[in-house]
């Protein structure tokens, strides 16, 4: 008896069709086909040549919409490009099902070989900050800049409020989430993750909040959404008990690309206290702490963000042939040298234990420098927030889902 060999199928052509995803002002969205995985990348049209490339790493439930507020601030810096991750976004799942640390790298590095746009100013914010620390090791030709937002690297004890994240990567805690939260409307599920992720969820607007609602709902439709949930937090679970060579710490230790941490002191997901670890472990750091930030401070405080990423380039020597970050971060620039949100008036550096000196968002090369943004809340309360992508500047956001 004959066999007849069946075509090979990916996931990206069995998937339901459900409501495009939105798209901001300035961007555009593509399909990239790789081996294994097919990817959604959000970028903005560079406003000349000649800019550095940038790409942007969101974490675990966001999507590249995360960032959207960011690259804008960024457009007279970067050439800036955003992943939604496989089985995150507009990205369906990868084909193999491997939603680990390592696979996500994976997936990242693959773009970039593909794309060919390395070296990149790359970032990273929770779940992307622990991928993008790992592609960083092993692949220093491909990073010329790290910024990582309160990334997802192990912490001995973690933050109450971030078990429940934890527990979802247990075998059949997903399952047993959607029937206990079968009722629960997108709303209130809405506010449940803006209360988590955001320091002040109280400044994001009706219209971004709407937002962040409809995403949701698109969202519930697609049939790999918790699947790709509870396997990501799985992958993050396992990624913190590895050690030796694979340990996160361990690779943060072997980063050579200069590196920009942020950190928020309401952040209810990863430990403000790992801050001052963390500016040990990476060799060239600088560190901007937010005290009322949260866990999404590019979607809290993009113009403060921003501003601190170009006085880290400056301080670093990769600024370039263009001094400028553009229009609205440098009015952006301008507003948190009035407040003293990034330098002056209230900011404190100090040396990761807490000791003296003064200054701004850049510190010193190497050994971990610290800068405490004291009244950061001068920039962000006045440019509002949004619920996904982040809001700033004129209190707008562009889209939703902010991610843990």
């Amino acid at each position: 008896m004959s066999s007849t060999e069946l075509p090979s199928v990916s996931a990206a052509s069995v998937l339901p069709k459900v409501a495009p995803v939105r798209v901001g002002e300035g961007e555009r969205l593509r399909s990239v086909g790789l081996p294994g995985i097919t990817l959604t990348v959000r970028s903005r049209a560079a406003v000349r040549e000649g800019l550095p490339p940038a790409l942007f790493v969101h974490g675990l439930g966001g999507s590249s919409q995360n960032w959207s507020q960011l690259m804008a601030e960024l457009d007279g810096l970067a050439d800036s490009e955003a992943l939604d991750l496989p089985g995150f976004g507009d990205s369906p799942p990868p084909d193999d099902g491997d939603y680990s640390v390592t696979g996500h790298a994976r997936a990242v590095i693959r773009y970039l070989d593909a794309a060919g746009r390395g070296p990149v100013h790359l970032f990273g914010n929770s779940l992307g900050g622990a991928i993008t620390t790992r592609v960083a090791a092993v692949r220093p030709d491909l990073v010329h800049t790290l910024t990582l937002i309160s990334p997802a690297l192990p912490e001995i004890r973690i933050q109450r409020s971030a078990v429940p994240t934890a527990l979802l990567g247990l075998p059949g805690v997903a399952s047993l989430f959607t029937r206990i939260s079968r009722d629960w409307t997108a709303e209130q599920r809405v506010r449940g993750v803006l209360g988590l992720c955001y320091g002040d969820p109280g400044n994001v607007t009706p219209e971004a909040f709407r937002y962040a609602v409809e995403e949701l709902e698109r969202r519930l439709q697609l049939p790999y959404f918790w699947d790709a949930m509870a396997r990501s937090s799985r992958g993050i679970v396992n990624a913190y008990t590895l050690g030796g060579q694979h340990g996160l710490w361990r690779q943060a230790e072997r980063v050579l690309a200069p590196t920009l941490l942020v950190y928020g002191g309401r952040d209810q997901l990863v430990g403000y206290r790992m801050a001052q670890r963390a500016a040990r472990a990476f060799r060239d750091s600088r560190l901007l702490s937010l005290p009322d930030a949260g866990h999404v401070a590019m979607m809290e405080y993009p113009e403060t963000v921003a501003v601190a990423f170009r006085e880290f380039l400056a301080d670093a020597g990769e600024l370039g042939e263009f001094g400028e970050v553009g229009e609205s971060a440098g009015a952006g620039a301008d507003s948190a040298a009035d407040t003293g949100a990034v330098r002056g008036r209230r900011a404190v550096e100090a040396d990761g234990f807490g000791r003296g000196g003064g200054g701004g968002a850049r510190g010193s090369r190497g050994g971990g420098s610290v800068s405490t943004v004291s009244d950061a809340g001068g920039a962000g309360a006045g440019a509002g927030a949004g619920s996904g992508s982040g809001a700033g500047g004129d209190g707008r956001a562009d889209d939703t889902n902010a991610g843990s």
